[in-house]
């Protein structure tokens, strides 16, 4: 399930995004929470009517990488855009409307402030931000035992939404990120790892048995039907988004980011792409200023050799059509708010 904060009752919202250029080096940085012009700067007069204001300024960081500059102002651009066509950044106190602390993680030392999306570099990332809290990377490769989330959060408590603010508000400027992945892709891992090669006697072979017994009754006993089809699990996915409350509380590993993250409620400043994650966060250690003590990682490789990106054909090939657009609709926002399409997937999925 989406784990929520009790400290999430009011509302950060998207103020207006650096339109031309996302800068590096931070230099005179600029808050991610600001005062509107002729506002107090005490950060108790940006509430109004209970809810934050939206800040007007662009952070002012140096140019030194154009092309790296305009990618993350047009994904900036993009998501300010379809948080507001889609009246996601209007505060509210269901999921969509309230601001998901959650999951974020805050460095304050390097003004550094994530949300840690599952199945999008997380293991790689988690590894980056443990090295950062003081963890020395050889004891970190040594933790087969110890989740290096756990580790992470003896170092990272779990933030209120105060908390929050105050990082994205800090005056000396901070960086705050987000990783994003095709959803269909992000989902494809998921599943591969944690239903199709889970392990016994954990939470998702529990769950793996309990859609066999649901979906393929007949096989559930036998000892070769011990994890559920793709098929089997998107169908067990979309009976649980159609039957709670919308959007359903899904496990963290295949929920929608607009729920995890709600990029339209927190001010990002940076947002990487997996499909880009290479030069995505070179450009982001460069712009923290860390690149004395972290270097891009890729951990957490593929179960059994094959990489998601290669399975695809394979996997939503057991899908028709029809479940492919409902599948979409789970995760609608996502695809709007980060610029993803499902074109190439409905070359892969039956048709009647």
């Amino acid at each position: 399930m989406v784990r929520k904060s009790n400290n999430c009752c009011l509302s950060i919202v998207i103020f207006v995004f650096p339109a031309l250029v996302i800068y590096l080096n931070v230099s005179s940085g600029g808050p991610g929470f600001k005062t509107r012009p002729g506002d107090s700067s005490s950060r108790h007069s940006r509430y109004q009517n209970g809810h934050y204001k939206p800040a007007s300024e662009p952070i002012n960081w140096t140019v030194e990488n154009d092309k790296m500059a305009a990618r993350m102002a047009s994904r900036l651009k993009t998501l300010k855009e379809n948080c507001e066509k889609f009246g996601l950044s209007l505060p509210s106190n269901d999921s969509l409307h309230r601001a998901n602390t959650w999951e974020f993680l805050i460095n304050k030392q390097y003004r550094l402030v994530w949300c840690n999306v599952f199945k999008a570099a997380s293991s790689s990332w988690l590894f980056n931000f443990n090295v950062l809290a003081g963890y020395s990377p050889q004891f970190l490769r040594r933790q087969s035992q110890a989740p290096a989330l756990s580790l992470a959060r003896v170092k990272y408590p779990r933030p209120s939404l105060s908390d929050l603010e105050s990082a994205v508000s800090d005056p000396a400027g901070s960086v705050t990120f987000v990783i994003v992945r095709h959803p269909f892709e992000r989902l494809l891992s998921a599943y591969r790892d944690k239903i199709y090669n889970s392990l016994p006697n954990t939470v998702h072979r529990s769950l793996s048995s309990m859609i066999l017994r649901k979906y393929r009754p007949q096989a559930a006993n036998k000892s070769n039907s011990r994890r559920a089809t793709f098929e089997e699990f998107v169908l067990y996915l979309l009976d649980t988004f159609r039957s709670e409350e919308s959007p359903p509380g899904l496990d963290m590993h295949w929920a929608p980011i607009v729920t995890f993250c709600t990029p339209c409620l927190v001010n990002f400043n940076v947002i990487l792409k997996f499909e880009t994650l290479q030069e995505d966060q070179r450009y982001l250690i460069d712009l923290a200023g860390v690149s004395h003590l972290i270097k891009p990682e890729w951990l957490n490789e593929s179960k059994g050799g094959a990489t998601t990106n290669q399975m695809i054909g394979k996997f939503y090939a057991e899908l028709s059509a029809d479940q492919l657009y409902q599948l979409y609709n789970v995760y609608k926002y996502d695809f709007e708010l980060f610029d993803y399409t499902m074109e190439e997937y409905l070359e892969y999925v039956r048709y009647p």
